[in-house]
């Protein structure tokens, strides 16, 4: 970026947004940085961007214009790709038919100058020009391909809402990580569950859901998602192009609400978040405040943070890139998350229901096991929901299906 404008006005003007004087800076503030692009921090419309761009001789973009470039770069997975491609077609038809106006007249003109255009040269009202009958085509184009698209997100919808029916088998808590960009999400993702999640400074770094199972102190074993950045303003039309994320979201037991307390604008930042979740319907969800990147604080300021009385909600303070303060920030989930009672069995399993006794493994704590003949005897301790969807009843010693914590 080689340079910045501001204009503060009551209101837009409604042909260029910005006044005849601003823009005349705008236009000679690229041609003497030779600028090739000029990105307006607001949205505009086809109108505006178009009067924009005659009156610059530069190419104009606007703020949803920006983010749908920045989501196309980062969309890894096939519905990510998809979704940012729809929206990408939604925002391309409105101006698509601005500019049709155009090359519809331009297709008029040629016809009307007798210089053989599609119009048989004889410029009669209602006879379409080349530019028409290509804008009619591209609309054709796109609609088809808007269509085709629709059907694909349906169908990778269904394919992970299978998965997500296959993670229900064994009921596991979800905690989704959501923030504003940039708050250090993924680097505490990574730090929880010890994956190698894609970790950057810039916007929207992750546009797809990732999924994995952390263990808490309590020996539960909870499923953590990382989600796409928040950011202000971004137009309500934008959010189904990250939608598999915010899914997660709806669907937790528990939201971490990861803060750059680093930041000096945090609490407006915070605000921001807060209004995402609104619009989402999940704002009286559990939630856990953490202040990330106490190691860019100085003494003083972590320690008044430090001293500051927490509530149940937060904020805890760590640092995900250094390490500090996970310990304290997982038994605060513990805390936070619904209680799922343990029970202890006495099980005898037929050595077939091999999957069942690695779930056992997995999900709980075995005390102690013994392999008699064609059966597994053991003595585990696990969430009571794990054993009823389970079934692990059938297996157990009478009278040994009994709750140990609670």
């Amino acid at each position: 970026m080689t340079s910045t404008v501001f204009q503060l006005r009551d209101s837009a003007d409604p042909a260029t947004l910005v006044g005849r004087g601003k823009l005349d800076e705008i236009r000679a503030e690229a041609t003497a940085r030779n600028a090739p692009l000029i990105i307006f921090d607001r949205n505009l419309s086809p109108v505006q961007q178009r009067n924009i761009e005659n009156a610059t001789a530069c190419r104009v973009i606007d703020r949803t214009q920006l983010i749908l470039d920045i989501f196309a770069r980062h969309a890894r997975s096939r519905e990510g790709q998809l979704q940012v491609e729809l929206a990408q077609l939604d925002y391309l038809m409105p101006r698509l038919t601005g500019r049709g106006t155009e090359m519809s007249r331009l297709g008029g003109k040629s016809g009307a100058g007798g210089g053989g255009g599609a119009g048989g040269g004889t410029g009669r009202i209602g006879v379409r020009g080349p530019g028409e009958k290509k804008l009619e085509t591209d609309r054709r184009r796109i609609r088809e391909r808007v269509r085709k698209i629709q059907s694909q997100i349906e169908e990778v919808r269904k394919q992970r809402g299978l998965r997500r029916e296959a993670r229900q088998v064994v009921p596991l808590g979800t905690i989704a990580l959501v923030g504003y960009t940039n708050a250090g999400k993924s680097t505490l993702f990574n730090a929880l569950s010890r994956a190698d999640v894609l970790v950057s400074p810039k916007m929207f770094a992750t546009l797809d859901p990732t999924v994995r199972a952390i263990r808490l102190p309590s020996n539960r074993r909870v499923l953590v998602s990382d989600t796409v950045g928040f950011i202000r303003d971004l137009p309500k039309g934008l959010l189904t192009a990250f939608r598999a994320t915010l899914e997660e979201v709806q669907e937790a037991a528990l939201i971490l609400h990861v803060s750059d307390v680093s930041n000096p604008h945090h609490t407006e930042l915070d605000a921001e978040v807060d209004k995402i979740l609104l619009e989402l319907g999940v704002q009286d969800r559990a939630r856990l405040c953490v202040f990330n990147k106490m190691d860019l604080l100085g003494p003083e300021e972590r320690d008044t943070l430090s001293a500051a009385p927490k509530g149940s909600a937060g904020p805890m303070l760590v640092s995900a890139r250094m390490g500090q303060g996970l310990d304290e920030l997982l038994r605060g989930i513990d805390d936070a998350l619904p209680v799922d009672p343990v029970v202890r069995l006495s099980l005898r399993l037929p050595l077939a229901e091999g999957r069942t006794l690695a779930l056992v493994h997995a999900l709980g704590r075995v005390l102690r096991s013994a392999v008699e003949d064609s059966h597994m005897s053991l003595e585990a301790e696990v969430p009571e929901s794990v054993a009823r969807r389970l079934r692990l009843a059938q297996f157990a010693d009478r009278g040994t299906y009994r709750s140990s914590v609670t």
